[in-house]
């Protein structure tokens, strides 16, 4: 089982110790905590007019809504693909509701069985859309149940064994099936091409999440300059939910020390206390990148080797920890291992000594 990412460690020479609390689930996570199903519902948007970002997927998704509804056609079947906090579980409630169906969610852990699938297949009307989360998690045997379904509209059942079997066709209304995955390349080939449409979804720019934030404060009826709202955006590594997440932390800060009004020196305040420095990095992100930079001379260095040194599973750091810092350029991946970058260095406050190895500044 995947350890949980901690909150804390050690502050900058500048500033007082971040606090640390080995049972904290970590706050910079991108996957949806039951805070955040709870919170989400509230604060994910109705319409396509109000969600922030993404905007060439958007654009894209209205056209073939669009065209179906003018064809009279079923929208064909979207695969959303993306870190996890990106926002694909609220596309498929926009296009749910832009093409007049209803959501039916389920994920690729939940449907062990064809029992499983095939209940929820036949009880779907004409236009529905079938959501699946963690769609790469399908067992084989159900995932071939899904072809014919996606394809043909239909489910092939075999009756009996050896020379009496039997293919029994069963007829279903047409869908829309929607694939959410955060790992594209463990989809099998054939699953993969039956969908129609297909969409990576991107990290946010600060800006954007600014938007984000503000609204959110809007519909939870938090008291924001903007300038709080931009220091919450600018540390929430490009993900809606981990700024959601910030702002929910924050406002429990303002409001016991700060008379309840965001400030960017209260966000700023709040975030450090909570472990969140200024590039949106947490205790296990800037350990990772100094084992590589001091244990390691810089790297290159195999991410078994980070692994064991952190006590941390390989599939935490590729998944959670690695895809932020590539963004941002702390850290590379090479055919040798991984290596930290001199803008990584510069933010640990690090330096190449005449040897090339890093040294504090």
């Amino acid at each position: 089982m995947t350890r949980k990412r901690l909150l804390g460690g050690e502050a900058e020479p500048e500033e007082e110790e971040l606090q640390q609390d080995d049972d904290a689930a970590r706050m910079l996570a991108g996957e949806a905590t039951l805070e955040d199903e709870v919170y989400g519902a509230t604060l994910r948007p109705r319409t396509f007019e109000d969600y922030v970002g993404q905007e060439q997927i958007v654009d894209n998704l209205r056209i073939a809504i669009d065209a179906a509804a003018r064809r009279g056609e079923a929208l064909e079947h979207i695969l959303f693909s993306g870190p996890p906090g990106l926002g694909k579980t609220t596309l498929a409630n926009l296009i749910a509701r832009a093409s007049g169906g209803t959501l039916r969610p389920t994920s690729g852990p939940t449907l062990e069985k064809p029992k499983d699938l095939v209940g929820i297949l036949t009880a779907l009307e004409t236009g529905d859309v079938l959501f699946i989360d963690e769609i790469h998690r399908l067992g084989t045997v159900v995932e071939e149940y899904l072809y014919p379904a996606m394809e043909d509209f239909q489910i092939d059942f075999v009756v009996d064994r050896g020379a009496y079997a039997k293919t029994l066709k069963l007829p279903l209304k047409k869908f829309t099936l929607i694939g959410a995955t955060t790992r594209a390349g463990m989809l099998s080939a054939p699953l993969r091409d039956r969908f129609g449409i297909v969409h990576h979804l991107a990290y946010y720019e600060p800006h954007e999440l600014q938007a984000i934030v503000e609204r959110s404060a809007r519909v939870l009826d938090i008291a924001m300059e903007p300038d709080g709202a931009r220091t919450i955006a600018e540390r929430s590594r490009g993900t809606p939910r981990i700024a959601n997440r910030l702002l929910r932390r924050v406002r429990d800060f303002a409001e016991v020390r700060a008379d309840g009004v965001i400030t960017a020196s209260v966000a700023d305040e709040a975030l450090r206390r909570e472990g969140v420095d200024v590039r949106g990095l947490d205790r296990l992100d800037r350990a990772y990148l100094e084992t590589i930079a001091q244990q390691y001379g810089g790297g290159p260095v195999g991410i078994n080797a980070i692994a064991a040194t952190l006590t941390e599973d390989v599939e935490t750091l590729e998944d959670v920890v690695e895809p932020y810092l590539l963004k941002i350029g702390f850290v590379q991946r090479t055919a040798s291992g991984r290596k930290t970058t001199h803008a990584a260095l510069a933010h640990l406050g690090l330096t190449l000594g005449s040897d090339g190895q890093p040294r504090l500044l």
